[in-house]
């Protein structure tokens, strides 16, 4: 007897002769592939099939692209790479290349091993009624040659006999209008549409629809952190990516980058969708925490402080899987951002401190920032009343500056990941305002608006949002809200993120507590009452006396 077949096509074969042999379908003949090789091997289902077939990864590209030609598309950019990555569980098909591939092998994305129900809204299985059922080869006449059972290429019929429709009928990527249910992988549609319709530009509304999709997004990576393999290459490239996100973030239209981050995030919750090796699945989570992260702070600056702590949460999820506390203290430390602007600064404290404990003695990031939103948390709790808050807030700007200058240029060089410069000095100005010391703290924040690039559109409003409260307390409410509407309609108007209004408003509002309604007041409040990139679940600002 000879040894038993060693290669996975070796097997792949045998199963399909005797399977052909018996009269099995290559739906059937697949299943049986992936059942025993699949444990030897760790042949996806997908793969599966084509073996199941006997065809090269050549014929479903030609294959694959004779369908895009006959439906009047440009040839797609399917390789034999791509889809053998989709093969091997490195990658995963997008809408509509998973549409084709079903349709290819006439099977629904299940069966090929993929959860997302398929765009075109249509069954792509063959009735196995309709199916031509082999006949067993007669005995008496062995000298007969039974037909082998058709190849893939063998659906490429007339248009009007194809059970499918095209990816724009019913339920193209670009129907934008009807209701969706947000079900696994159809987050990926709502987020690529509202994308595609941004780069468009069209306006685009935050509804409900896009933020189910979101937090639906974020609990699969809940579910996927509790739950094989990538390449370290691929690694390297997520990570790459993942820095290339801290450049971009405040350079971005906020809802613009969510999107970019968040389809990135997807891709990154499927590779951790199986356990990896330990030194892989540590590299992944640390990248999951840091678009999560990521995706907070984003939030925070579209006014849904509920979603960026729910983004936070799960950031520490991730970033508990990495057992690296540097990385856990830059989550705790980003979080206390979400009270600092839209909650009450004692909790921001109490994050800021926390922080502080995780990041231990050890100079990094997390160690310098979170001593400077101490601060800011003090100037805000000592200008609402509290008597010992001013002092311990200049101490922790010493203790933080202190920390800054070990930072290494790597740290200081990211807005993100980082603590910039222009960020210390933003924070240091802030808190000096907050204390009621207005001379000093615009000094500093005046050297602060030379430190940042015209592009770092957050934080350079901020800070000239913050020179116009200074103006407020040395006595000038009219030059405080000229300053700060100024500040607001320089911006493109798809920058004008709600964390910006709302920082304006709170201007607004000190103002009217201080002088009551001035004349101008009015024309302020008018110019900041268009619409703006925000939350339809973001919060009004609460009274005066509550204003941070």
């Amino acid at each position: 007897m000879s040894d038993p077949p060693r290669k996975e096509t070796d097997v792949a074969r045998r199963i399909r002769a005797h399977g052909l042999a018996r009269g099995r379908c290559p739906v059937e003949i697949a299943q049986d592939i992936h059942e025993q090789c699949g444990p030897l091997f760790g042949t996806s289902r997908v793969k599966a099939h084509r073996l199941a077939h006997g065809v090269a990864l050549s014929d479903i590209v030609a294959q694959v692209r004779a369908l895009y030609e006959i439906d009047g598309k440009p040839p797609p950019r399917l390789g034999e790479t791509l889809l053998s990555a989709y093969e091997s569980g490195y990658k995963r098909p997008g809408p509509e290349y998973l549409h084709y591939l079903c349709a290819v092998y006439r099977v629904e994305p299940d069966v090929l091993g993929f959860r997302s129900p398929c765009i075109c809204g249509r069954g792509h299985a063959v009735r196995v009624s309709a199916a031509p059922v082999p006949q067993p080869r007669a005995p008496e006449r062995p000298h007969v040659r039974e037909p082998d059972a058709p190849l893939v290429g063998a659906i490429i019929t007339r248009a009007e006999e194809r059970p499918w429709v095209t990816v724009n009928d019913q339920r193209g990527l670009d129907r934008a209008d009807g209701p969706l249910s947000i079900d696994v992988g159809e987050e990926d549609i709502v987020l690529r549409r509202t994308l595609l319709q941004l780069l468009a530009g069209a306006g685009v509304a935050l509804d409900g629809q896009f933020l189910g999709a979101v937090d639906n997004l974020r609990r699969k990576m809940d579910d996927t952190l509790v739950g094989a393999t990538v390449s370290p290459t691929m690694l390297d490239q997520w990570e790459e990516t993942t820095y290339g996100y801290g450049q971009q973030y405040q350079a971005t239209p906020s809802l613009r980058m969510l999107c970019d981050v968040l389809l990135d995030f997807s891709e990154v919750r499927r590779m951790c969708d199986k356990r990896q090796p330990v030194e892989l699945q540590e590299r992944l989570c640390r990248i999951a925490a840091q678009l999560s992260g990521l995706s907070g702070l984003i939030m925070i600056n579209l006014g849904d402080h509920r979603l960026a702590r729910s983004f936070f949460r799960t950031a520490r999820t991730a970033a508990d899987e990495t057992g690296d506390r540097q990385l856990r203290a830059w989550v705790t430390v980003r979080e206390s951002l979400v009270p600092m602007y839209y909650g009450d600064p004692r909790e921001a404290l109490h994050l800021a401190r926390k922080a502080q404990d995780l990041a231990g003695r050890t100079p990094g990031v997390a160690a310098a920032m979170a001593p400077a939103v101490e601060a800011r948390a003090l100037g805000m709790l000592a200008m609402r009343g509290r008597g010992d808050a001013a002092p311990s807030a200049r101490r922790a700007l010493v203790r933080g500056r202190s920390v800054f200058d070990q930072l290494s240029k790597a740290d200081t060089s990211d807005l993100v990941f980082g603590f910039t410069d222009r960020q210390m000095a933003f924070y240091e100005g802030d808190t000096f305002t907050n204390l009621g010391d207005h001379k000093h703290g615009d000094e500093v924040l005046s050297h602060a608006l030379t430190l940042y690039a015209p592009t770092d559109r957050v934080d350079l409003t901020l800070v000239r949002l913050d020179r116009a409260m200074c103006k407020l307390h040395a006595g000038h409410p009219d030059a405080a809200l000229s300053a700060g509407q100024e500040a607001i309609l320089d911006l493109p108007p798809d920058h004008r993120s709600d964390i910006l209004v709302h920082r304006a408003r709170q201007i607004g509002a000190a103002v009217s507590a201080r002088h009551g309604d001035i004349p101008r007041l009015k024309e302020f409040n008018e110019a900041l009452a268009g619409p703006w990139v925000t939350s339809p679940t973001a919060e009004q600002p609460g009274p005066p006396s509550e204003q941070v």
